[in-house]
């Protein structure tokens, strides 16, 4: 007689291959150039965004910096735009990771722990929202796992879907803002780099000619005459 296969094992085990096939495609695709993005991307229309949107959700299941994919958006479809497109995808990456977390690694993750976690679990339905927040805000916990970490505890979706679309909003801004002024910096960086070096020339170009002079007229005495 076969024993039946307990569905919670099933759901943790498909829950871990999703997360090593995220982190395959990350490691193996290339992304495409900037350019060719912002080609597509006027080419599209209003589905270019919408498929921004969903890629960067996508995109946000796997283990990826989400400060690099802001980064990268402000450089592609500017500040607003960029903004945009990160805030809705970040909250949308955030909520699938939660209901994947939820509806797969949850019931694996009670029966591991057991009474251990019930204090967690306390909490999170106490005060989710704040202690999830302070996540969101401070950038100590990768989005990936805060993500995935919260679906694995008892917190309710509405308090993580608010606190995460507030907490995304401060470190979003300076990263879109970051990539959108990419072509500013980049100038600024030019032009601190050639002034100091074109001064430098000039002022040791000035010491060498004034340490000339000085000795100049010490050269020029004849010690023959002074006698």
């Amino acid at each position: 007689m076969r024993t039946p296969v307990d569905s919670t094992w099933v759901r943790a085990s498909v829950l871990g291959l999703v997360l090593l096939a995220g982190l395959v495609l990350v490691l193996t695709v290339d992304l495409p150039s900037v350019g060719a993005v912002r080609s597509w991307v006027d080419g599209a229309g209003g589905v270019a965004w919408a498929a921004m949107v969903v890629g960067l959700a996508l995109l946000l299941l796997a283990p990826v910096p989400r400060s690099a994919l802001s980064v990268l958006l402000g450089v592609v479809a500017g500040f607003g735009p960029g903004l945009a497109v990160a805030l809705a995808g970040g909250l949308l990456g955030g909520l699938a990771a939660f209901g994947l977390s939820r509806g797969l690694g949850r019931a694996a993750v009670t029966r591991l722990a057991g009474h251990r976690f019930d204090g967690v679990d306390r909490l999170m339905v106490g005060h989710g929202f704040w202690a999830l927040l302070a996540g969101r805000l401070l950038p100590v916990v990768p989005f990936v796992v805060l993500s995935y970490g919260a679906g694995l505890t008892a917190v309710r979706l509405a308090p993580y879907a608010a606190s995460t679309a507030i907490g995304l909003v401060p470190s979003t801004v300076v990263q879109v803002g970051i990539g959108a002024s990419a072509d500013v910096l980049a100038t600024w960086a030019t032009t601190f780099t050639v002034v100091p070096a074109v001064a430098a020339v000039v002022l040791s170009a000035g010491l060498w000619a004034l340490v000339r002079r000085r000795r100049r007229p010490d050269a020029d005495a004849d010690p023959v005459a002074v006698s």
